[in-house]
Formats: C-alpha cells, sequence, structure tokens
C-alpha cells in the first residue's frame, strides 16, 4: 500500500459529509496519481508553487501601498483564511486538503488595487469581470504556459464559489467562503484602526457584544459559532445571533472604511492609471508578452489586456503606467 492510500484509508473515518479524495470528479486531464499525496494534497502544492500565488504579496488587500509592515496584502489575507478554515474543517472533521487548496486558491486571480482594479476591469472587459472567476481562469487556462494547474474538481467549484451566488459543492467549499468574510471583515478592522480611520470606540456596541471587544476574540467568537452551528449538518452555518451580528460589522465596515475618503481616496487614480493601461494595450497589442499573443490570436485582444492587466502587482502595474505615460529626463553624456 503507498503512502497515498495510507492516507485515503484514514480519510475513510472522516465525516459522512466530508468530500474524500476518492470520491473526486478528477482532473480536466486525467493524470498518474502520486504514490506519496492524494490528489487535493497536489493541488495544495500546484498552488504554492504557482507564479499566481507568489505575485498575491504585492497585490493591495484594502490599503494602497500603505506605509508600514504590518498592514495586510493579498498574500497575507490568504494564509489567515486558510489557517481559520483549517480550524473550522479540523473542527467539523472534514477534508483539511480540500479546504487548504480552495483556500489558497481563492484570491489567485485578484487585481492589482484590490477590488479598485476589479471595478475598473469589470466596466472595462465585455462582459464583465469578477475576481472569483479570473482566480478559476489563472488555475485552467493562465498558469504554466496556458496549460492551467490541472486541478481537481471540487477545488476549482470552491475557488469559483468562495464570494458569493451558489454555495460550494462540498462542506470544505463552504467552509473557505464564511473563513474568506470571517477573515478579511476583522483583518481590515485592525488595519483601518491601525491606520487611524476608526477607532475602538467606533465599532458598534451591539457587536461587540456579541462577538467580543478585540480582534482575537471576535474571530473565536465567529469560528466556534460556525463550528457548533455546523455541526452534524449538510451544511455550514451560523447562528441566527451571531450572523446578524456579523452583518451589522459588514454595514458598519463598508460605511467607515471601505468607502472612507481617508483610506480610499487614491484609488480613483489606481483604476484610472489601469483604464490607460488597458486602452494602451488595446490599440497596441502587438507589445503584450508573448503568452497572451496566444490568448490574443484564440480569445481576442480584450481577453488578452484583461488578462495581462489582471495578472499586475500593484509596483509593476505602476512601473508599466511610468514607462508608457511619464516623459523621462533628459541624460546628458
Amino acid at each position: 500500500m503507498t503512502l497515498r492510500e495510507q492516507v485515503q484509508r484514514r480519510e475513510e473515518q472522516l465525516s459522512p459529509f466530508a468530500c474524500r479524495s476518492l470520491q473526486s470528479r478528477g482532473r480536466q486531464r486525467p493524470e498518474k496519481e502520486c504514490d506519496v499525496r492524494t490528489p487535493f494534497q497536489r493541488d495544495v502544492d500546484r498552488i504554492v508553487y504557482c507564479k499566481a500565488f507568489r505575485r498575491l504579496k504585492h497585490k493591495t488587500q484594502v490599503f494602497l501601498q500603505p506605509e508600514g509592515d504590518h498592514y495586510r496584502t493579498r498574500m497575507t489575507h490568504t494564509l489567515e483564511v486558510t489557517r481559520i478554515a483549517r480550524t473550522i474543517a479540523r473542527a467539523l472533521n472534514l477534508n483539511e486538503d480540500l479546504t487548504e487548496a480552495v483556500a489558497l486558491g481563492h484570491d489567485l486571480g485578484h487585481t492589482p488595487f484590490g477590488h479598485a482594479g476589479e471595478r475598473a476591469l469589470d466596466k472595462l472587459m465585455p462582459g464583465g469581470f469578477a475576481h472569483y472567476k479570473q482566480s478559476v481562469r489563472v488555475v485552467e487556462r493562465l498558469e504554466k504556459n496556458g496549460e492551467g494547474l490541472n486541478l481537481t474538481w471540487e477545488v476549482r467549484n470552491g475557488i469559483l464559489c468562495h464570494t458569493k451566488g451558489e454555495p460550494a459543492a462540498t462542506l470544505e467549499g463552504q467552509v473557505v467562503r464564511l473563513a474568506d468574510h470571517i477573515a478579511y471583515i476583522n483583518h481590515d478592522i485592525e488595519d483601518a484602526l491601525r491606520g487611524g480611520i476608526i477607532y475602538p470606540m467606533d465599532i458598534p456596541l451591539e457587536v461587540s457584544n456579541v462577538l467580543g471587544f478585540t480582534h482575537g476574540t471576535r474571530i473565536d467568537t465567529l469560528v466556534q459559532d460556525a463550528i457548533r452551528a455546523s455541526q452534524g449538518q449538510q451544511e455550514i452555518r451560523q447562528s441566527p445571533q451571531v450572523g446578524e451580528a456579523m452583518q451589522v460589522l459588514k454595514d458598519f465596515m463598508f460605511a467607515s472604511v471601505y468607502t472612507n475618503p481617508l483610506a480610499k481616496g487614491e484609488e480613483g487614480k489606481a483604476q484610472e492609471m489601469l483604464c490607460m493601461l488597458f486602452g494602451y494595450y488595446r490599440e497596441n497589442p502587438d507589445e503584450l508578452p508573448g503568452d497572451f499573443q496566444v490568448i490574443r490570436a484564440e480569445e481576442g485582444v480584450d481577453r488578452a489586456v484583461c488578462d495581462y492587466i489582471a495578472g499586475m502587482t500593484d509596483p509593476f502595474a505602476v512601473e508599466r503606467f511610468k514607462e508608457l505615460f511619464i516623459p523621462m529626463g533628459w541624460t546628458v553624456k
């Protein structure tokens, strides 16, 4: 018996509602099984080693290019989601490997400058743009020189369904969806407090009385509530009281942080920059890198330009803008 088969035998002890790797619907392209890792474990490795994952460290979470070492990036957000999701999955005796793969891959398609960049591309791209759909496109089409990562169906489904709309087909995917919300609301509060955008007394008292008054307490309350409410259920739930408090907290964050001019004052500039880059490459598609020339030929210029810009990091987008639109100083030799 291989190591993989031993792990898959242990998976038989998981919750009856868990997704076992032997039950996977498989990959887009059949592959020989690994002797050591299950299919979901292989997916975790493929995501961690891909280029799109590495770029997350230079992509905005909420604050554009903040001064200071302790603000979140899209990478640190992803890692926090992964830890919260695995904690919930372990407590519910679900498949932690599948949970981890979905969590690590859920934001691979996010744009530079966070949701500001997403809104810009949504207006520019015919048919619209959504980061969760782009994340699936990254793993299916863009990575590995156009071959994609060939992930399992369950991981791709979890990535696609992590934001809104129909819930994921697996409980593991549903866990990631809730963990994403738990993580971003709480770490965005911490970053906003650090940046002086809000103050502790601004957080609604009705929320704090239910979820707690500190970052750690809020996360602990939300995680434990999800575990209790979902125990023995065929869906991931929250209790009515905690779910309502979390919604009030979301509304507070949108009103006080996500639309705050102090925190978001530079977003208009970032969006205009992406619009100009999009227009430039649409008019000069021959300047797109080689990988995107194939997409241009097969799916059109707009699709190629969108994929290129969506994959940029914040500093790379700024550098390309400078090179294309800012006059360089004259150097006397």
